[in-house]
């Protein structure tokens, strides 16, 4: 797909950080748009900017249409699903670009924490593409773009649960892409793997208390340390992805990072591990001399 002008883009995540960029920058195109978040205030803020940003066309203006959507719920995104062939005519492009975060020890990880971020991060993905691949076929020309991330490349202590949903959507995206080539359909896939994003991802991430005193002092401290490897904008992001879209990437690596990460889990798949833990001790030695400074600072 070389351009957007008048297909028809359906984005999860839509109210804010990558999945907003993204509704955005296809908007500046003359893409029309079904914008689908949990958030009813932030996905009607999206659609706003959006429409401010499409180019001035009589006698088509943009269309943009917006659901409130838990991608968890399987029923919910066939409704959606439906609805938007029915608003729009057709849809062309699917971002199943929604995600959460959830940091814990295997041993201490509660089995609702990783449902929770099992049904959104990996389900969501399942059901976007099933959904909508029909409607795709249907249309002749189309693409799904799913947001696997750095983590999807290679394991982090802590991030376990975050992990394992990351290389399945990983898995299950190039399984897709090759079915599709196979079939010929007109339709493709991409797997994007973001580093470093800056987007609110790491402040409204859940943290067990597990991790206090095992990787974090503190889980403010945990998500403030997080947020600074958020290194690329969300619009850079969205251009990248973009970009990847137009050249039929199978796999799209976003920052530095993220380009890093998979150079080491190529070059040293299993070693990469050691380095790993080395550095987690390192940081960890680093957090807990700020925590005692702090408190030193507190008591005087």
């Amino acid at each position: 797909m070389k351009h957007f002008t008048d297909r028809v883009a359906a984005i999860t995540g839509a109210g804010s950080g990558m999945g907003r960029s993204l509704a955005l920058a296809l908007a500046r195109e003359g893409c029309h748009l079904a914008l689908a978040d949990r958030n009813a205030a932030t996905l009607t803020e999206t659609a706003k900017l959006a429409r401010a940003a499409a180019p001035d066309r009589i006698g088509a203006p943009l269309t943009v249409t917006t659901c409130v959507l838990d991608v968890a719920d399987r029923e919910a995104m066939y409704a959606w699903a439906d609805a938007t062939v029915a608003a729009h005519g057709r849809v062309n492009l699917v971002f199943n670009n929604a995600g959460v975060a959830l940091s814990s020890t295997i041993e201490g990880m509660e089995y609702a924490d990783l449902e929770w971020i099992v049904g959104i991060n990996f389900w969501g993905v399942v059901h976007g593409t099933k959904a909508f691949l029909p409607h795709l076929k249907a249309a002749g020309e189309g693409h799904i773009v799913n947001t696997s991330s750095v983590f999807g490349l290679f394991a982090q202590p802590g991030m376990s649960g975050y992990n394992a949903t990351k290389y399945a959507v990983r898995g299950f995206t190039e399984a897709l892409r090759e079915e599709l080539d196979l079939m010929r359909c007109g339709v493709s896939a991409t797997c994007v793997h973001p580093g470093g994003i800056r987007t609110n991802i790491a402040q409204a991430s859940r943290i067990a208390k597990n991790m206090v005193g095992f990787m974090i002092e503190d889980e403010q401290q945990g998500k403030d340390d997080f947020e600074k490897f958020f290194i690329t904008s969300a619009d850079d992001a969205a251009r990248t992805i973009l970009d990847g879209v137009r050249r039929n990437r199978r796999r799209v690596l976003i920052g530095r990072d993220a380009r890093a990460a998979d150079w080491l889990a190529r070059s040293l798949p299993a070693a990469y591990q050691a380095l790993v833990v080395w550095q987690t001790r390192r940081m960890r030695r680093i957090a807990q001399r700020h925590a005692r400074g702090h408190a030193l600072e507190n008591e005087a």
